[in-house]
């Protein structure tokens, strides 16, 4: 592993980044992730809103603020342009950043169609930039040890897995900060946000589905923005189940649903021909201590016991940091170690296109199956 305290080093130097948007994500997570790792220099940042690239600037010791995209990404001091700003922006702004010729990271959703993905994918190649998506869960110390459980032998071979994920917003009512997820054309549902996350999670210990089979639903078809008071017809869904087949014909459930009032979190229980597993945590975005708890057992009709993540599992440095922005932590952290040493093992845009075109296949599956209906007439 590199020592990243060696600046000595012109391999090991921080990488010097760039930050578009300035939203709630941006701040709780990004900023607070990028002062914290050494790998990482923060040089400059464009918002909108100027008085919020400001307010970020003074918080965070950033180099300047800048007057517009164009001139952030053309900087000939910047390494990275991270692209925080909501999902219907992502494409334009990462064309630019590739055009440029800049490495980027992109927060998930990258875009809201397949197409768009796919197509930023290929200029990404045709450039040969670096490129990263903000898929982050997967590299939690809790998934990785799963993933290693699992690889080992741990439950035998797999016969099935079960996820289910709900968080308390996404209701009928949400804060002004939520509005952009209402309009279906944004790709920024509850379905299209968490299961990106929590699928992309799952599927990076247990392995991709080799077919699938969904339901979608919309519950909340009017939403009301809590400031303001005004309503807006969505056909967005808020609910996902979804069905499907691992390797070795194990079988794959998962539901994901938004606005749960109480009891929202995680749970996932892994069936295997030796013993079980089960991932669990009361929250679904992660505050601080809020942390997952594996437990496993061998055998027959024998008590789940708790699996501690062994500390080796642990990289970052020590913080009081939600465990959500931690997980966040391990992404940058990763890529960091990538653009060191030449390897891949951060989510890139390759990992974006193939979510994407899971989750359309998961609204096609729905939308192409015929359904028997069954009245409750006597």
């Amino acid at each position: 592993m590199e020592d990243w305290n060696d600046m000595e080093s012109p391999r090991v130097a921080p990488l010097r980044v760039g930050i578009i948007g300035v939203g709630n994500w941006a701040k709780h997570g990004h900023l607070r992730v990028l002062d914290l790792l050494p790998q990482y220099s923060l040089d400059a940042v464009f918002s909108h809103r100027r008085d919020a690239a400001e307010a970020a600037a003074r918080d965070y010791r950033i180099g300047r603020v800048e007057s517009s995209v164009d001139a952030l990404i053309e900087s000939p001091d910047i390494d990275l342009v991270v692209v925080l700003n909501t999902a219907p922006q992502h494409a334009q702004t990462v064309r630019r950043v590739i055009a440029a010729g800049k490495d980027v990271y992109c927060e998930w959703p990258l875009t809201t169609t397949v197409s768009e993905s796919e197509e930023l994918l290929r200029l990404a190649g045709e450039r040969s930039v670096r490129h990263v998506v903000g898929l982050q869960r997967r590299l939690a110390p809790h998934n990785r040890y799963v993933r290693e459980l699992i690889a080992q032998g741990y439950v035998g071979t797999l016969r099935s897995v079960r996820m289910h994920v709900s968080v308390n917003y996404f209701q009928a009512t949400r804060t002004r900060s939520l509005q952009w997820t209402v309009p279906p054309e944004n790709f920024s549902s509850v379905v299209a946000i968490y299961g990106g996350h929590f699928l992309d999670m799952l599927f990076a210990a247990t392995g991709w589905p080799i077919s699938i089979a969904a339901l979608t639903s919309n519950q909340f078809p009017v939403v009301t923005i809590k400031e303001t008071g005004d309503s807006t017809p969505t056909s967005a869904p808020d609910q996902l189940a979804l069905v499907g087949l691992l390797a070795h014909r194990a079988v794959l459930s998962v539901h994901i649903e938004g606005g749960k009032r109480n009891g929202s979190g995680v749970q996932i229980d892994v069936t295997g021909t030796e013993g079980d597993l089960r991932i669990m945590n009361a929250s679904a975005f992660g505050d601080v201590g809020e942390n997952y708890q594996i437990l496993g057992a061998h055998g027959d009709k024998q008590p789940l016991k708790t699996l501690q993540v062994p500390e080796n599992y642990q990289r970052l440095p020590a913080s009081n940091l939600p465990s959500s922005v931690l997980e966040l932590a391990e992404l940058y952290w990763a890529y960091a170690d990538d653009v060191a040493n030449g390897t891949h093992t951060a989510p890139t845009f390759v990992d974006a296109v193939r979510m994407h075109r899971l989750l359309e296949g998961a609204q096609t599956s729905f939308c192409t199956q015929q359904f028997l209906g069954v009245s409750t007439a006597t």
